[in-house]
């Protein structure tokens, strides 16, 4: 295992290190944005993702693009960030009339032949971002270069790639605000040695005997295979920025996100998928996986206020492997940034 050390403290509240996570580090990855089944041929829908308003379309041929859900023209936003998918053909801005295709290419112009210097339509299409769809989600960049998602998702493809491309359908969602660090959140998720203390009645029921634990870790990636005793193996993987998939040898999966609010605050995002015709309650199975996130969230908002105090983190135990996987990743992130010491607000939040 490499260096055996935790995050300093320093890294978790302070205000540069924030606004690089979000202006930086988020946008090497890939985000699970929605599930194929929510946006079908001719569709659009727009939503947030770390306060940028974006846009998804899939067209005839079902290829799916994304857009800054901005016109080019004065900024608006072309369709409510709302999440709901609205069958169309074109993309009419509210404000002045500018029409799109799904293609993101301008089609026309109130009164096109008024402007100062000649409209050349080429000129104004949609600001495009990178979309791919792999299993059951569509995954979207935040910049034009990010890691390969096939790079970023190999750890999945290798272990589960039958269950990972199964047809899956999004059953339920939710959601909760956490007062801690995004990383406070993602460190514990990542925490095999606390799951038979913290959630002996949830979620070690479903991981089973500690020395069953099997730990599989990447330069990218992780993930804790047990035996499910339903028969076959259960996975939990845990993948930058802030992304965990669990899933279980009968088909079903669930996906947790810890999304940056602010300094110390985050919203866990929890979704759950499996195929149209699995024979499951889906409220019961979101309420069993509330319970143990709940439980978890007195930790996480406990840890943080041990943070605000200038706690130091202690040793490292085996079952704290995935952590420092993680944590070794955004090391070498944070290096190539040159953000390896604190920032003076930093310092005086410390002190």
């Amino acid at each position: 295992m490499p260096e055996l050390a935790f995050l300093p403290g320093w890294l978790y509240q302070d205000p540069a290190i924030a606004q690089w996570e979000r202006d930086g580090y988020a946008k090497q990855w890939w985000h699970p944005l929605i599930a194929v089944s929510q946006l079908q041929p001719g569709q659009a829908l727009a939503l947030q993702l770390l306060g940028e308003s974006l846009l998804l379309t899939r067209e005839r041929d079902g290829v799916v693009r994304c857009f800054r859900n901005r016109c080019p023209h004065r900024g608006v936003e072309l369709l409510p960030a709302d999440g709901a998918a609205l069958a169309c053909r074109k993309l009419v801005c509210p404000y002045h009339g500018w029409t799109y295709n799904l293609e993101g290419e301008l089609l026309a112009a109130a009164r096109e032949d008024g402007f100062v210097a000649a409209l050349r339509r080429a000129d104004w299409p949609l600001e495009a971002l990178p979309a791919q769809q792999d299993g059951p989600l569509i995954w979207v960049a935040l910049a034009d270069s990010p890691i390969p998602l096939a790079q970023q998702l190999q750890l999945i493809h290798e272990q589960a790639g039958g269950q990972w491309q199964a047809p899956l359908q999004q059953q339920a969602s939710s959601s909760l605000s956490l007062q801690c660090n995004w990383k406070v959140a993602h460190d514990n998720t990542l925490d095999d040695y606390h799951v038979a203390i913290a959630h002996p009645t949830t979620l070690h029921r479903e991981q089973g005997p500690v020395r069953d634990y099997r730990h599989l870790i990447t330069d990218l990636g992780n993930a804790l295979v047990t035996p499910h005793p339903e028969g076959g193996s259960f996975f939990t993987f845990g993948l930058p920025p802030w992304t965990h998939v669990l899933l279980w040898p009968n088909g079903r999966m669930a996906l947790l996100e810890f999304l940056p609010l602010e300094l110390s605050s985050c919203q866990l995002q929890l979704r759950l998928f499996a195929s149209s015709n699995h024979p499951l309650d889906v409220e019961i199975w979101k309420q069993q996986l509330l319970e143990f996130l709940q439980e978890d969230r007195r930790l996480v908002e406990s840890v943080q206020l041990g943070y605000r105090c200038d706690w130091v983190p202690g040793p490292v135990h085996q079952l704290e492997q995935r952590i420092v996987q993680w944590q070794q990743l955004y090391r070498r992130l944070l290096a190539e940034a040159q953000l390896n010491q604190p920032s003076l607000r930093s310092q005086s939040a410390i002190n």
